[in-house]
């Protein structure tokens, strides 16, 4: 019987990650080596990379931080692995994407295959034209750096029996970070960068879906963007706060007061995209 770590190490799934990072292509890490290197460079160093993934001794090298501008103002800080370990990162992605992503919530549309901001929009303005048009838009203050990595490891570990698996993951999860010519440890995050990152933000972040398909409400969620649609504002402040208990509590998250909002149809934005009533003849106070 095969464990998942032998599927991750398997022929076949490493020729796919490392045709998917060379295709990505992507900058170099900490230490140097580019996407047109790691041929090379796998080819010397592969047979000890593998021994010490059997052995649970592999330990990744810090990640590269880099800030980016965010559209709306302020930085968002990358984390970009070594290519070595996003090819790692890759083939742990390819075997456990599956497992995880068929108990997913139909209204989570971010970092899903067959899945896209288009359909979240048509679900948003679906719900909009029945009459939802009470909108908590969700917003979670840094998510990817508050993951907590205790919480996290308990739900992977719901599905992923392998001790030896969730010791690697968990290195991946605590490697340093290097920023500003300083390497500062982590205890919490799940820094953007990596092709595991998307994959553990929504195992997290099922949770909150599942507690709102539990109470019954209508939301979509794309990553860590989430919104909520009720039918009247005094409901919409009731889930707010309940929703803010379980998300702050549960999940070990924090909700950024200042940046959640609860609007109307005509002030709400989902990624980037607003809604506007038609007047076209049959159609008037619908939503487009």
């Amino acid at each position: 019987m095969y464990s998942l770590l032998d599927r991750i190490l398997s022929k076949s799934n490493l020729r796919t990650a490392y045709d998917r990072v060379l295709g990505n292509r992507g900058s170099s890490g900490v230490d140097g080596v580019t996407v047109d290197d790691l041929s090379g460079h796998l080819r010397q160093h592969w047979p000890r990379i593998k021994a010490e993934l059997r052995a649970g001794t592999y330990r990744p090298l810090a990640v590269r931080g880099v800030e980016i501008p965010k559209p709306n103002g302020g930085t968002r800080l990358l984390g970009i692995p070594t290519t070595t370990d996003r090819f790692i990162q890759q083939a742990i992605h390819q075997v456990l994407a599956p497992i995880f992503d068929k108990d997913f919530s139909p209204f989570s549309y971010g970092f899903r295959p067959g899945r896209n901001a288009h359909q979240a929009l048509r679900q948003a303005k679906s719900y909009i034209n029945e009459g939802y048009q009470d909108i908590i838009d969700l917003d979670l203050k840094s998510f990817f750096d508050e993951v907590n990595h205790d919480l996290l490891l308990k739900l992977l570990g719901r599905k992923v029996k392998d001790p030896l698996l969730l010791k690697l993951i968990h290195r991946f999860l605590t490697s340093g970070l290097l920023l500003g010519g300083v390497v500062g440890q982590r205890d919490k995050g799940t820094p953007q960068g990596g092709p595991l990152s998307p994959l553990l933000s929504n195992i997290l972040l099922d949770e909150l879906d599942k507690e709102l398909t539990r109470r019954g409400h209508r939301f979509v969620r794309y990553a860590d963007d989430c919104s909520i649609f009720l039918r009247s504002k005094r409901s919409a402040y009731r889930v707010l706060r309940s929703m803010t208990r379980f998300i702050e509590e549960d999940l070990r998250l924090l909700v950024n007061k200042d940046k959640t909002a609860i609007c109307r149809p005509v002030r709400f934005e989902l990624l980037g995209y607003g809604f506007v009533s038609s007047f076209r003849k049959g159609e008037k106070g619908k939503y487009v």
